[in-house]
C-alpha cells in the first residue's frame, strides 16, 4: 500500500504548528505560576490591613451610654467584623479562587485563561497531526518510536483539559504543555521515521488494543508524575514558617494534600489500564510467537513498570510511608516507563525491536 506523501507532508506541518502554540502557552502558564509570587506578598499585605481595619474599627467606634447604666455600647462592631471579613477574603483571593483551591481571582489569571485557550487550540493541532499521518499510511498511528509518542502526548494533554474541566489544575499547565513541546520535538528529530507500512510482526488486530491501551496508560501516568512533583514541592513550602521563593511562585497551587489525592486517582487508573497492557502483551505473544513470557527486554521492563506501580499504590495504603515517600515512589515508576520506552526500544536488543530508528 503506498504512502499518501501530501498528507504525511501535512502531519509534519501540523507538527511545527502546534509547537509554536504550545510554545506560547508555555510562556503564558509560566507568567500565571510565577504571578503568585506578587500575589503572595499581597496576601501578606491583606493580613496587615485586616489586623489594622480591626483595631481602627473598633478605635473610631462611637460609646453610647444609656440613660440607667454606665455601660458602654460599640455601635461599629459589626463594622469591625465587616472590615475583617473583607480583609481576609481579599488575602484569599475570594470565595470563587476558595472554591478551585488556587490563588489569585479570576481577574488576576488572565494570562491562565489564555494559555489554557492556546492549549486547547493547540491539542486540535497536535490530533490532527496524528490523524493526517495515520490517513497518509491508511493504518494505526502507533507503529514505531514517533508515531508513540506523537499520539501519547496529545492523550496527555487531552487528559489535562478533561481533568481541568472538574479541577483547577492549570498551575500544572506550565508542565503539561513544556511537555508536549519538548516529545513533539523530539518527535520532529530524533525519533522523526518517514511515513511507511507496519513491520509485518505488527501487522495483527492485537495492535488494536494492546498498543492504545499502553498509550492511555503512558498519558494518565504522565499526568500523575507530574501533580507527585507538585506535591513534594508545595509540601517543602508548607514547612516553611515564612513564604518566600519558592512558596511564592506556588501559592497557585492547593494544598499537597489535595494534590496528592488527585495524583493517587489518576495513578491508579494508570496502573490498571497498564495491568491490561501487561497481559494483553502476553496474550499477543503467545499468538504472535508461541509463548506468552520469553524474558524479553522490553517485557522485562513493562513488568518491572508494573512492579513499581504496585509498590507506589502498596505503599499509600501501608502505615509509615510519608505523603512525600510515597510521591517519590511515584516518580521512580514513571522514570521506569520513560526508561522502557526511551532506552529499551533504541539500546536493547529483543523481539519489540520496532523503534524505527
Amino acid at each position: 500500500m503506498d504512502v499518501n506523501v501530501t498528507l504525511a507532508t501535512w502531519s509534519n506541518l501540523l507538527i511545527y504548528s502546534a509547537m509554536a502554540v504550545y510554545a506560547i502557552a508555555f510562556l503564558l502558564y509560566s507568567s500565571d505560576l510565577f504571578a503568585g509570587r506578587t500575589l503572595a506578598s499581597s496576601g501578606k499585605k491583606a493580613t496587615a490591613r485586616r489586623a489594622g481595619a480591626k483595631t481602627s474599627a473598633k478605635a473610631s467606634a462611637p460609646v453610647r451610654t444609656t440613660r440607667n447604666s454606665s455601660v458602654a455600647v460599640l455601635d461599629r462592631e459589626d463594622d469591625a467584623e465587616t472590615a475583617d471579613a473583607g480583609a481576609a477574603e481579599a488575602e484569599t483571593g475570594g470565595p470563587e479562587e476558595k472554591a478551585t483551591g488556587a490563588s489569585g481571582t479570576a481577574g488576576r489569571r488572565t494570562a491562565a485563561r489564555m494559555a489554557t485557550a492556546l492549549t486547547v487550540l493547540a491539542t486540535g493541532l497536535h490530533v490532527a497531526a496524528v490523524l493526517t499521518r495515520a490517513l497518509s499510511v491508511t493504518r494505526v498511528p502507533w507503529g514505531n518510536m514517533m508515531e508513540y509518542a506523537l499520539t501519547a502526548s496529545a492523550l496527555a494533554v487531552l487528559v489535562y483539559i478533561v481533568v481541568l474541566y472538574f479541577a483547577d489544575i492549570r498551575y500544572l499547565g506550565t508542565f503539561v504543555a513544556g511537555g508536549a513541546l519538548v516529545t513533539l520535538g523530539l518527535c520532529i528529530t530524533v525519533f522523526y521515521t518517514p511515513a511507511a507500512q507496519l513491520v509485518p510482526a505488527l501487522q495483527s488486530y492485537w495492535i488494536w488494543i494492546h498498543v492504545p491501551i499502553a498509550i492511555l496508560s503512558t498519558a494518565l501516568l504522565s499526568v500523575s508524575a507530574i501533580l507527585a512533583v507538585f506535591q513534594i514541592l508545595k509540601a517543602r513550602t508548607e514547612q516553611k514558617d515564612t513564604v518566600t521563593g519558592l512558596g511564592r511562585m506556588f501559592s497557585r497551587v492547593p494544598a499537597s494534600e489535595a494534590v496528592e489525592q488527585l495524583s493517587y486517582r489518576i495513578a491508579a487508573v494508570g496502573f490498571v489500564t497498564w495491568t491490561f497492557t501487561l497481559i494483553a502483551g502476553a496474550i499477543w505473544a503467545e499468538v504472535a510467537w508461541g509463548r506468552p513470557w520469553g524474558w524479553d527486554a522490553k517485557e522485562i521492563w513493562t513488568f518491572v513498570v508494573w512492579v513499581v506501580y504496585a509498590a507506589y499504590l502498596h505503599a499509600r495504603a501501608t502505615r509509615g510511608w510519608s505523603a512525600t515517600q510515597v510521591a517519590v515512589l511515584n516518580i521512580v515508576g514513571f522514570s521506569s516507563l520513560i526508561f522502557n520506552f526511551a532506552i529499551v526500544n533504541v539500546y536493547f536488543d529483543g523481539l519489540h525491536s520496532y523503534s524505527g530508528l
